[in-house]
């Protein structure tokens, strides 16, 4: 029986823009990025993913494009101290440091390479997370990580349609002047934001899908992927979540993966991505003896095939499993 009996199908167009192993991508947002980057990422695509760590809301996402627009360098006034760490409220904790010149110059070369990612990049992903802000009262800021520090020194408010439209608008043309090639696309993460009650999260998204509407009619080079409206209504039912039952489980991810490889990446790239999951696969195999003669001619054997690959395929960075690979020779 037709499984599309029993649900309904999100119908998304097919896009005329592809990306794959010849294009360069930088993606923003909330974690919902981050797993759909790891998987770009773990099949040797040219990704760059959350520089400045998991970002939720618009203003810290645009805040954090102008730095890499600017390649920003951060100085000592510019971080904090707190609990023995310094850090900084655009980046995530794991850029905090105990050591100051450690912190400073982790987030600065991080910067200056993201800087040249995003101006060279084919692709900007961006996803929304919530439409909620915390604004550090003692700065009148918008900060991109609270870094655990007490409510009381935070406004947090939500943000309406017309104030995000009105920095994207401006922030779009200058991306495009920054990088005249670059074609944006966001979406909106499907993972709610419980804590605000049902209706608060409904209200967040739909102020972030409004937002991104409007960008889509002022730009051509904005499109939207429907990662909310997948879960939504293809995959409406808890199996697909994790045990807190908000955070999405493995099945829904790559249901997610598949349907954005369907959109985006280009056949030829997907023929490619079929050859690198066979070499992955190969230097993860695990033999019941290592020594055996038959493992060792499988192991040199995916070397001279992975070289015959990259005579080909030349871009495309395999270091890490060759390095695997010959590891296991004897």
């Amino acid at each position: 029986m037709n499984d599309d009996l029993f649900r309904t199908k999100v119908n998304i167009p097919r896009s005329e823009f592809k990306f794959g192993y010849q294009q360069n991508a930088m993606m923003l947002g909330s974690c919902f990025v981050e797993n759909i980057g790891a998987k770009l990422k773990s099949f040797k695509y040219q990704v760059d993913v959350n520089p400045f760590g998991v970002i939720y809301n618009p203003i810290s996402i645009s805040s954090s494009l102008r730095m890499l627009m600017e390649e920003r360098e951060l100085f000592e006034d510019d971080l904090n101290f707190q609990n023995d760490l310094w850090f900084s409220f655009n980046h995530h904790s794991k850029f905090s440091n105990s050591d100051l010149s450690q912190c400073l110059s982790g987030i600065n070369e991080g910067i200056r390479a993201s800087s040249k990612n995003l101006k060279e990049a084919d692709f900007l992903f961006i996803t929304f997370g919530t439409s909620w802000v915390y604004e550090l009262l003692s700065s009148g800021n918008v900060v991109s990580n609270c870094h655990k520090l007490p409510a009381k020194g935070f406004n947090r408010y939500r943000l309406n349609v017309d104030e995000i439209v009105s920095i994207y608008k401006d922030l779009i043309v200058e991306l495009l002047i920054f990088n005249p090639k670059i074609k944006i696309i966001f979406t909106v993460s499907p993972i709610r934001h419980w804590k605000d009650g049902a209706n608060g999260n409904q209200l967040s998204k739909a102020t972030l899908l409004l937002a991104i509407d409007q960008l889509i009619e002022l730009f051509d080079q904005v499109m939207y992927f429907p990662s909310y409206e997948i879960v939504m209504d293809e995959l409406r039912d808890y199996r697909f979540y994790s045990e807190d039952m908000l955070h999405l489980s493995d099945v829904a991810l790559k249901y997610i993966w598949q349907r954005f490889s369907d959109i985006y990446i280009s056949e030829e790239s997907t023929q490619v991505q079929k050859q690198i999951e066979k070499f992955i696969l190969a230097s993860n195999h695990r033999p019941f003896n290592v020594k055996s003669d038959s493992h060792q001619t499988f192991i040199r054997t995916s070397l001279a095939k992975i070289q015959e690959f990259l005579i080909l395929n030349p871009s495309i960075n395999l270091d890490d499993l060759i390095v695997s690979l010959e590891r296991k020779l004897i």
